[in-house]
């Protein structure tokens, strides 16, 4: 019988294989204690969240929603690969599934087909929820399927267990079609990859001396917001603070919201128009209210995932 890793061993094993690991909130003591027992551990369920973005992604996996108490699972693996560990306990993931199943994976074999729901599988899997809408168009880029496999490997590799350890909820309950997408049509060839992993070693980086740290750029609330109000009404080309302004809209690119041929320096009506969507993104607007004026707090929110500070 396993017994559940601690949060730090958790986190350790993960990023041990490689893995870049962010633990959200009060992530380690964030659990459906008093609601069924945690262990013993026989394996991992993969699933996809049925949503899109990272932020609602995680928000919704961590919370939980009217009908069904978070955190939804242990970990959330967005479209970039990196894992948003939510919980270390018990969570609402796997629900009632087959008890045949779990046979088969505490005796490391192949899984029969799934036709049952009498066994509580919250007590006995660790689960990771990835990003897709599960419709079989939304792409699942090979960073995630990679994050994927190493996760699914990191917990193998605690407990000594073979890749067969490693399920996808449609093994588990009747009815799931998770995870949807081609790396999952066949479950015995993802775990094919995991079990590849395991026979060599996570790749580590040679021992040196540690890297002098990149100074952060700093981005001024107050020139950004002067941009925002003069450049729409300025002639081609003008500008007011150039620097200033490309930081922003580079991480607007990277969210998706400009296009990069208009990450120029200059706040026109477009970055202007990219911003109004970032506000209405971190659920601080209305798609009326929205103006497109950067403020501290919707600034701050940006440079926190864009590797940038805000002074003023």
């Amino acid at each position: 019988m396993a017994t559940p890793m601690t949060p730090d061993t958790l986190m350790k094993a993960l990023k041990d294989e490689g893995l870049k690991v962010v633990g959200v909130k009060s992530w380690k003591t964030h659990n459906r204690a008093g609601h069924g027992n945690w262990g013993p551990i026989n394996g991992v369920i993969m699933h996809h969240t049925v949503t899109k973005g990272t932020d609602a992604s995680v928000n919704i996996c961590y919370n939980g929603h009217a009908t069904l108490p978070g955190p939804l699972c242990h970990g959330v693996i967005d479209k970039d690969g990196t894992v948003y560990l939510v919980s270390a306990g018990r969570a609402n993931h796997a629900g009632l599934g087959d008890g045949d199943v779990l046979s088969a994976v505490v005796a490391e074999k192949r899984a029969p087909v799934d036709n049952e729901a009498n066994t509580d599988g919250n007590a006995r899997f660790y689960g990771f929820e990835c990003v897709n809408l599960g419709d079989g168009k939304d792409p699942w880029p090979d960073a995630q399927v990679e994050a994927m496999v190493k996760a699914g490997a990191a917990i193998c590799r605690h407990y000594g267990w073979k890749a067969a350890s490693v399920i996808g909820h449609k093994e588990w309950q009747p009815g799931k079609i998770d995870p949807k997408g081609p790396a999952f049509d066949d479950m015995d060839k993802f775990r094919a990859r995991i079990d590849a992993r395991l026979r060599g070693k996570p790749s580590k980086p040679a021992p040196s001396k540690p890297a002098p740290k990149p100074s952060t750029p700093t981005v001024s609330l107050a020139n950004v917001v002067a941009a925002a109000r003069k450049d729409p009404s300025a002639p081609q080309g003008k500008t007011t603070h150039k620097a200033d302004v490309l930081l922003v809209e580079k991480a607007l690119v990277a969210e998706g919201l400009l296009a990069a041929q208009w990450a120029d320096g200059s706040y026109g009506t477009l970055t202007k128009t990219a911003y109004r969507k970032w506000q209405n993104r971190c659920g601080y607007f209305t798609p009326d209210t929205a103006d497109g004026i950067p403020g501290k707090t919707t600034l701050a929110r940006l440079a926190d995932r864009h590797g940038f500070t805000v002074k003023g």
